[in-house]
């Protein structure tokens, strides 16, 4: 007996050295919470995978007590922002329950605990808080402090939806808060204007404006309290508007007709003439020469945006926009033998040629114009 003990102590030892080494991989991670998760996985595939056995019970003790100690700390702290925090917290320790209760050779290793009764309450605190910060934003008078409270009721229903009389007091603070802007027609400063060639395609001056008003009324209406009308609606309804965004087009530059670029490309290869006496193919080379001609129309314009302030009877926000649209076409004849050429080589043979129309070219810069100045609205109705 007395000679086991020693062999039984060498063994311990050896098997905690072992478990150190294979580990290894998991605890050296800077993300303790991801790498718990990942051996978790991996044991889940493999029952009997050392590294993740040994990793597990270090991995999960290391992982509640830091995330406990910062909710511990985040609690202390007076900033209503530490809600969202916490809840990440709470939910990061209830994935990893999750994890680990359905998974069952990690369960045997763990005794998890579930924090679906923190998670619960900590959304009823924070649903407190912001509706009861909403509250007394409302009772102010100034539209900052309407606004604030919009955005704290909003908060609210993203905790608890249906929480109380937020949805109302929500939809009353926007009400008090929001922002009438007026989208108005573009105009055009360029020779252009004067020229009558706009035929009135898809993304033309009313359907730019229009399209506007639409996009930005559906993606602010959830987010800031801002409404958008066209100059037409907006005195057709009496609206008080708040701001003014005018929009001017600058410098255009729109080619009559293309520019021609000449260039010649040889082809060869070799195609099968016969066989011979021995019944093996005989080849031969056959050339061609391809003359290509690339056409290439480019349009340029700047718009300018100007947003103005209509209580103040001032322009606030500016920027200009410039954008390029670049159209380009190949076509091309060939002599020689046709037998060399290759499939690109017809499509461009067999191209027919159109040239582009401006108000086509206009269209296409209004197209990349667009989404440039709408994501400018959209950051800007934070006014």
């Amino acid at each position: 007996m007395k000679r086991k003990l020693p062999l039984l102590i060498c063994t311990l030892f050896l098997m905690l050295i072992t478990g150190c080494k294979t580990s290894k991989e998991y605890l050296e991670r800077s993300n303790e919470y991801k790498a718990l998760l990942d051996a978790v996985k991996q044991l889940g595939k493999n029952n009997d995978d050392e590294k993740a056995i040994a990793a597990i019970p270090v991995l999960y003790k290391q992982v509640s007590e830091n995330k406990l100690k910062q909710i511990e700390d985040l609690n202390a702290s007076p900033d209503i922002s530490r809600y969202d925090k916490i809840l990440k917290l709470y939910n990061e320790l209830q994935d990893s329950y999750d994890a680990i209760i359905n998974t069952p050779a990690a369960f045997r290793l763990v005794s998890p605990v579930s924090y679906a009764t923190q998670i619960f309450e900590t959304k009823q605190a924070a649903a407190d808080a912001y509706y009861d910060l909403g509250k007394e934003e409302l009772k102010k008078p100034d539209r900052k402090d309407t606004k604030k409270a919009f955005q704290y009721f909003a908060k609210t229903e993203t905790y608890i939806p249906d929480y109380k009389d937020a949805k109302s007091l929500k939809e009353q603070a926007y009400d008090m808060a929001v922002v009438h802007v007026q989208i108005n027609p573009i105009r055009d400063y360029s020779y252009f204007s004067n020229q009558n060639w706009n035929n009135g395609l898809s993304y033309s001056n009313d359907y730019f404006q229009r399209s506007l008003v639409r996009d930005l009324n559906n993606l602010n209406q959830n987010y800031y309290p801002s409404k958008f009308y066209t100059n037409w609606d907006a005195n057709l309804n009496n609206v008080p508007v708040d701001y003014n965004v005018d929009f001017e087009v600058r410098n255009i530059i729109m080619p009559y007709s293309p520019t021609d670029y000449r260039y010649k490309v040889n082809r060869n290869t070799q195609i099968e003439i016969g066989k011979d006496t021995s019944g093996h193919p005989v080849y031969r080379t056959v050339y061609a020469t391809i003359n290509i001609t690339r056409s290439t129309m480019i349009a340029r314009a700047d718009m300018d945006v100007l947003i103005r302030d209509d209580t103040y009877g001032q322009t606030f926000r500016r920027k200009t926009f410039r954008e390029e649209y670049r159209w380009q076409t190949e076509r091309a004849t060939y002599t020689g033998d046709s037998r060399a050429l290759n499939t690109s080589d017809w499509d461009m043979i067999n191209s027919t040629f159109h040239q582009p129309q401006r108000d086509y070219l206009l269209e296409e810069l209004y197209k990349k114009l667009y989404p440039q100045v709408k994501n400018y609205l959209t950051d800007a109705v934070g006014w």
